[in-house]
């Protein structure tokens, strides 16, 4: 037998603990002694070479490695499950499985745009969302925790990760506000709009250099009262009028509808654009297809004409 061979049992035991919080509970679950389970855990730690625990006071904190390990063992008992629930003629927990990223920068609404697809197929589709960092969220990607990363700029060649860009489509760039201030600045555009109130994305984004450099062009100086990564948050202050927000226009009805927010013109030239980013030369997973289809049939029907 080789000697790469893994023990179930011992891997059932260490998932346990790890989901139970702790060797005490994970004992009365598995209805065995805490030295046994101690004991089975050790093993597994020298068969793998490698510490999956760390004590922190009373406490047991998984390592990074126990890290990663957990999140085999939950997928390998996951899958045991349904096969178990397939046999007896029971409904899966969950059809296919689409585990996507979400960088912090990337609008919510377009988010569940891309997403809301996959609620309608005729197999069910259980969501998993990550939210991070590009680098990060790459770096997952890589390690196949991730089925696909969905962002508003490609994966640069420079980064490590072998990654492929699929285009789902692209939108102009608008600038958003409340009605009251819309009605306030919105008489002389674009010059009405120095001095007047923005809520920026984060510098180093597309969008933010999109905006910087129409700012410049049109030589206004407006009162940039805050900058924010997250796009949702950005939403909220400008649904309380605290200012104007730009945005993809692909989602300008939802934020009438569910902000109140009102399109106060486009920004000449900017365009916004979308991918996904996955670790195949072509898009494979069933949902992440139907997702790109329906992007660019509905979502992103067109190729945008900039406004000049």
């Amino acid at each position: 037998m080789s000697d790469d061979w893994l023990n179930y049992h011992h891997l059932l035991y260490f998932w346990t603990v790890a989901r139970e919080g702790s060797v005490t509970k994970a004992s009365e679950k598995l209805l065995l002694s805490q030295p046994t389970i101690s004991g089975q855990l050790k093993k597994l730690e020298e068969s793998l070479g490698e510490k999956l625990y760390t004590r922190v006071g009373r406490d047991l904190v998984l390592t990074d490695v126990g890290k990663t390990v957990y999140r085999y063992a939950d997928e390998i008992f996951s899958i045991g499950r349904e096969m178990i629930d397939t046999i007896k003629g029971r409904p899966t927990a969950h059809g296919i499985r689409l585990v996507v990223g979400l960088p912090d920068v990337l609008p919510k609404l377009i988010a569940f745009r891309l997403l809301e697809p996959v609620l309608h197929l005729q197999e069910k589709v259980q969501i998993v969302c990550r939210e991070g960092s590009m680098p990060d969220l790459l770096t997952r990607l890589a390690t196949h925790e991730l089925d696909v990363v969905f962002a508003d700029s490609p994966a640069s060649p420079l980064v490590s990760v072998k990654a492929f860009n699929h285009a789902l489509g692209e939108c102009g760039i608008g600038i958003f506000g409340a009605p009251e201030l819309c009605d306030q600045f919105g008489s002389n555009l674009p010059d009405s709009l120095d001095n007047a109130p923005f809520i920026m994305p984060a510098e180093g984004t597309l969008m933010r250099r999109s905006v910087d450099q129409w700012i410049n062009e049109a030589k206004l100086y407006p009162d940039i009262v805050g900058e924010m990564d997250d796009t949702a948050l950005m939403k909220v202050f400008a649904e309380a009028g605290v200012g104007f927000v730009p945005a993809p226009l692909a989602i300008a009805d939802q934020l009438e509808s569910q902000f109140g927010l009102r399109l106060l013109m486009q920004i000449p030239d900017a365009i916004e654009r979308f991918y996904a980013i996955t670790v195949q030369r072509r898009l494979e997973h069933p949902a992440v297809l139907a997702i790109s289809q329906a992007a660019k049939d509905a979502l992103f029907p067109t190729t945008y004409q900039p406004q000049k």
